[in-house]
């Protein structure tokens, strides 16, 4: 067999041309917004504890760091499902840690802390209010009064013994003059991490990259950029929700948002499932995703939102080719003997990174090699008479041949 070149001498990469490469994140942290932010969806269904027991165990398996699992101040069924998914995480021994969302409000923080002191489990208080002129306007309130509320709930939250991160939601329309008072008095109560947020998807990878460098060179400048973090979540009302993530991360976030499918609020969040393979094929994570598809049915089940059949490496169609010119090039580097060549000849993304595998179709484009490679597979004859007789049924149907209607014209050119 021929010695087969090395991927990077076959695949170009255009991303690492140039003097302005960003350079690799020394953090990239994951936190699950699913149980939290992807239920705010419109369209979902709120989950039974079972079900959200099942989908807390596959974001551990896949290595995501935290998993927001609720919003306890919002009454007593949020309330008993993150206790639930505390002793959860404490009796199994799972690696992913809690966090909660809660207003800055003693109402919604005291919740957090009663569930921390029943189970034992640490749980990350996410404190959020809004921070953009336009809400503060629509909200009738002044900078004083977001500043006090701030400060009056860290300051709760730390003497509770949580772990604060300070979310100013809409940050990406803030102006800079009041997250700065806003931040410096979060830092002096106690926060430890900061989330900047794209709450209504206004966002573009140039103002993310620039709200993260200038929130960095605030901490920096306050002396703590050693010891606070910088979180970024992102929503995906004009579809850059995956470039401005990457973008917070090239500009320095160290954890970054998403939720599976990308469910949430209005048309949802950051998909989890691309940021995980995105991110390894980046080589800023190395997370064995071989559960990915079955963590993204679980949470399609358990919500009621079912999988496009054309979403990127979870959906149906997302390794499966028709076309002639496709199915040829992917034949031919599996005739070569290496896997990951196959894998890669005709795809972004490789399958087997998600346990599956190159599909090749039978459909009105399609040619000869499509039908030899799908009867090979399953062992049956590919004789030119049966090459043929598929050929002609394909080119005959609008749409792909079902395995039924290939069976049949495999028996006609047989019998």
């Amino acid at each position: 067999m021929p010695h087969l070149p090395a991927e990077e001498q076959l695949i170009y990469d255009w991303a690492a041309v140039g003097s302005e490469v960003p350079p690799r994140p020394q953090v990239a942290m994951l936190d699950d917004e699913t149980l939290r932010d992807g239920l705010q969806s419109p369209s979902v269904t709120d989950p039974p504890l079972a079900l959200k027991v099942e989908i807390l165990h596959l974001m551990n398996a896949l290595g995501i760091e935290t998993a927001d699992i609720g919003l306890p101040g919002s009454g007593p069924r949020q309330r008993e499902a993150v206790e639930r998914l505390c002793r959860e995480i404490a009796d199994h021994g799972l690696r992913i840690r809690a966090n909660c969302a809660a207003r800055t409000m003693i109402v919604d923080i005291q919740p957090i802390a009663d569930v921390v002191q029943k189970t034992g489990v640490p749980i990350e208080a996410c404190v959020f209010i809004g921070s953009s002129p336009i809400r503060q306007y629509a909200e009738e309130w002044d900078l004083a009064r977001i500043l006090r509320h701030s400060r009056e709930a860290v300051e709760f939250a730390v003497a509770e013994g949580l772990d604060v991160m300070y979310v100013t939601e809409d940050t990406i329309r803030a102006a800079p003059e009041d997250l700065r008072v806003l931040f410096t008095a979060a830092i002096d109560a106690g926060a430890k991490r900061l989330c900047l947020c794209d709450t209504v998807g206004a966002a573009v990878p140039r103002g993310v990259s620039n709200l993260v460098t200038w929130t960095r060179r605030v901490l920096s400048e306050l002396g703590v950029a050693d010891r606070v973090g910088i979180d970024w979540h992102g929503h995906r009302d004009r579809g850059l929700d995956i470039a401005n993530t990457v973008a917070a991360l090239e500009a320095g976030a160290t954890r970054v948002h998403g939720t599976a499918l990308g469910v949430g609020e209005r048309v949802g969040n950051t998909p989890m499932e691309q940021l995980l393979v995105n991110l390894k094929l980046f080589g800023w994570r190395n997370d064995d995703l071989t559960c990915l598809p079955d963590y993204v049915a679980a949470v399609s089940r358990a919500v009621g939102v079912p999988i496009p059949v054309n979403t990127p490496i979870v959906g149906r169609d997302a390794f499966r080719t028709a076309t002639g010119v496709h199915a040829a090039a992917v034949i031919k580097a599996q005739k070569k003997g290496a896997a990951w060549l196959a894998d890669r000849v005709y795809s972004g993304v490789p399958a087997s990174w998600v346990g599956r595998e190159q599909e090749i179709e039978i459909g009105h484009m399609s040619g000869a090699s499509n039908v030899v490679y799908y009867l090979t597979k399953r062992d049956l004859p590919a004789t030119p008479d049966v090459v043929q007789a598929v050929l002609a049924a394909a080119k005959q149907s609008e749409r792909l041949l079902t395995d039924e209607e290939i069976l049949a014209a495999v028996h006609a050119a047989t019998a």
